[in-house]
């Protein structure tokens, strides 16, 4: 019996800890072929070469796709997807898949989505129907109408899916991936099982963390991207007056990333922070181990949303990034107030968080394979409205 070919397009570091647990189910599934495609920053290493992680985890790559331009502005992220439908077009033709799989709402996506729409492909997309209120909301609302199957990761989002009128006998709610390694670290990590600095490097000082420590993950917002220097200096403004140490992980390379990661240098340039140290990126499950025993999360991460509400993990959330998403009582949001946000890290850190699962109970990954078996191939659209 041939296996049925299931391409999978990664396009960013955090797209990869979304699908992992996904894709090795995927992987060791008797029926299924893994056809793994990595494209756009998971292959730059100025964000952190998740791509090497992706190989060191033993998965085979069947492609790569090299279609990101420089800039980080509205413009260059319009053009990184026309390249991408245009070179993921050749590796289709070339990989010949019976299914594509594509992850939550970054712009990549977008090309992945409409190369394998206008090529006929039954496209799956992860992480539809969420609501944030910013571009990535109509680049995910998009991609559900490109869409096939949606393997969504919560209730609201379902609901949402069909309200938009796609079939709902073509909706899961599957939950999302990353939950899975959330519950492994959450019921098996006892204390951080490494050491950030030897393993990971990074730059800046290195504060002793055995009393504590707070991690920032701060991206900028697409469509207040002209703000995301003045964004993250308030942020850089409050942890160098609360004084704590502190693991801050680099941005993502979105509209404004070059005003954030600007901004940082300038920052670090005139002001002594020997209690912060500065991480490109990190392997998914070390990162979860790393929230998991810190104080709180400071930032617009959907991590923070997602894999801190299952594992209990206080979370201060920033901006308008995040925005109508569903999330647990470990979250509290705040504008950029330099007074705000450190009033919100001193509650944050010291309250009692009620664990949630939102987003699922750690058993998304085999379900989403089991689904891309029995899944029909072909079939005609039916869109209700």
């Amino acid at each position: 019996m041939n296996k049925r070919k299931i391409a999978v397009v990664i396009t960013a570091r955090p797209s990869y800890s979304r699908i992992k647990t996904a894709l090795q189910a995927i992987n060791e599934h008797p029926a299924l072929e893994l056809q793994l495609i990595v494209a756009a920053s998971a292959l730059l290493e100025r964000y952190g070469s998740a791509v090497n992680y992706i190989v060191e985890d033993g998965f085979e790559i069947a492609a790569k796709v090299f279609n990101v331009l420089e800039g980080e502005n509205l413009t260059a992220a319009a053009k990184t997807t026309g390249i991408g439908i245009l070179e993921l077009s050749t590796v289709f033709d070339n990989l010949k898949p019976d299914i594509v799989v594509t992850v939550a709402d970054r712009f990549e996506t977008m090309a992945t989505a409409i190369a394998a729409s206008y090529m006929n492909i039954p496209l799956a997309h992860i992480q539809g129907g969420e609501v944030t209120g910013n571009i990535d909301e109509k680049v995910r609302h998009a991609i559900t109408k490109l869409a096939d199957y949606h393997f969504v990761a919560s209730e609201n989002a379902k609901e949402r899916v069909v309200k938009l009128g796609e079939n709902p006998d073509c909706v899961y709610n599957t939950g999302c991936p990353s939950i899975d390694l959330a519950k492994e670290v959450k019921e098996n990590s006892l204390e951080l099982p490494f050491n950030p600095y030897e393993k990971y490097g990074g730059v800046g000082a290195k504060p002793d963390l055995s009393k504590g420590y707070l991690v920032v993950m701060q991206h900028p917002v697409t469509n207040e991207y002209q703000d995301s220097r003045k964004h993250i200096e308030a942020t850089l403004k409050a942890i160098y007056e609360l004084n704590q140490p502190t693991l801050w992980f680099w941005p993502n390379v979105d509209a404004g990333a070059d005003g954030t990661s600007t901004g940082i240098r300038a920052y670090r340039e005139t002001h002594q922070l020997p209690h912060v140290h500065f991480f490109k990126n990190m392997e998914g499950r070390d990162f979860l181990h790393l929230l998991k025993h810190s104080k709180c999360l400071i930032g617009n991460s959907s991590v923070g949303i997602r894999e801190c509400a299952y594992m209990g993990v206080p979370v201060v959330n920033i901006g308008s990034r995040q925005n109508k998403r569903d999330r647990g009582t470990n979250v509290v949001d705040v504008h950029y107030d330099v007074e705000l946000i450190k009033a919100a890290i001193e509650e944050r850190s010291s309250c009692s968080i009620v664990e949630s699962n939102v987003y699922g109970g750690g058993d998304a990954g085999l379900t989403i394979a089991n689904l891309l078996e029995k899944l029909p191939l072909k079939f005609h659209k039916t869109i209700t409205y």
